[in-house]
């Protein structure tokens, strides 16, 4: 859930550009979701006066998984609450091991999958919510957390400082995918981003070439491109609040019991298969949860930025 200042504009973004569906709006708040997607949403946005995340969602089975979730979490000394949520039903509430609010809900209200329905194909053409990249302050203390919930690490960075090997970033998955959830080092916890899949590389494009019809061409923050980690194509935009999503296709299944697969932070070949390095406030800008304090990393790794690889050429 994304508090947005002007929800209006935020409507504009994410459905025009992104190609998100309404599934239900009022004056405070726009539900919406991919076109592939059968669930009532996957993104909220609340009309609020400040620009934050309010919370990730992840879905489970069925309701005895989330009583059994809110017994787990007890027992970890967690403060874990239901509560009826609209339009997702029964819903817990919990904080994770460095503060990011999470909701755990069975279930949604269904609504029909616009995924043969091409003649609503709008902007980017938006399919379904795929991940979340969040900053941490503590890779690995993090995944401990994520570790115990089932997710596995299907790639991870590490940094070599003074010999020693740092943990920058875990890649970790649940559903076959190589992530649904991210956490590399930074000032956190706080959302990086947030990532919805196209259906080919020409949407991509697409929605680039929509960006610039629109006015949005300043928000096209990064990409097109093609990581090394996932093997993803992609493309980041910053909405009119300025969190920051990821529209992206063609990673790889990831089923099998393997070995995770490390890069070195500074390897060029980590981040983008070809093209420049990301800016470097694309390190250092991410969205902050709502009442979340933030908390600084106790190892500093400055990663490769293109002001810094700008700076090397003209050394050079």
């Amino acid at each position: 859930m994304l508090n947005v200042r002007d929800l209006n504009a935020s409507r504009h973004f994410y459905t025009e550009l992104v190609g998100l569906v309404v599934s239900d709006e009022d004056d405070s708040a726009v539900y919406l979701r991919g076109l592939e997607e059968r669930g009532h949403h996957s993104l909220v946005l609340r009309k609020s006066s400040e620009a934050t995340c309010a919370c990730i969602g992840m879905r489970v089975r069925n309701e005895d998984d989330i009583y059994k979730a809110q017994d787990y979490f007890a027992e970890q000394g967690k403060t874990a609450t239901l509560a009826d949520v609209p339009y997702q039903g029964l819903t817990l509430r919990v904080r994770d091991n460095v503060g990011v609010p999470l909701e755990f809900c069975a279930s949604m209200e269904p609504r029909e999958r616009m995924l043969k329905q091409y003649q609503h194909y709008r902007g980017a053409s938006a399919q379904r919510l795929d991940h979340y990249q969040l900053q941490v302050s503590d890779v690995r203390q993090t995944w401990g957390f994520y570790q115990a919930l089932g997710f596995r690490v299907s790639e991870y960075t590490y940094s070599n400082i003074s010999e020693m090997q740092h943990l920058w970033g875990v890649w970790l998955q649940r559903k076959g995918n190589p992530h649904d959830i991210v956490f590399t080092q930074g000032p956190g916890p706080r959302l990086h981003h947030f990532a919805y899949t196209l259906p080919d590389s020409n949407d991509m494009i697409r929605a680039c070439d929509v960006a610039g019809a629109l006015g949005y061409a300043p928000s096209l923050e990064r990409g097109p491109g093609r990581h090394g980690i996932s093997g993803a194509l992609f493309t980041y935009f910053r909405d009119p609040d300025g969190h920051r999503i990821e529209l992206f296709n063609t990673h790889y299944q990831h089923i099998d019991l393997e070995p995770a697969l490390g890069w070195d932070l500074a390897d060029p070949k980590r981040a983008d298969q070809w093209g420049l390095p990301a800016q470097n406030k694309w390190f250092t800008e991410a969205t902050s949860f709502t009442d979340t304090v933030l908390t600084q990393p106790e190892i500093r790794v400055d990663p490769p930025t293109l002001e810094r690889f700008l700076a090397l050429a003209n050394d050079g």
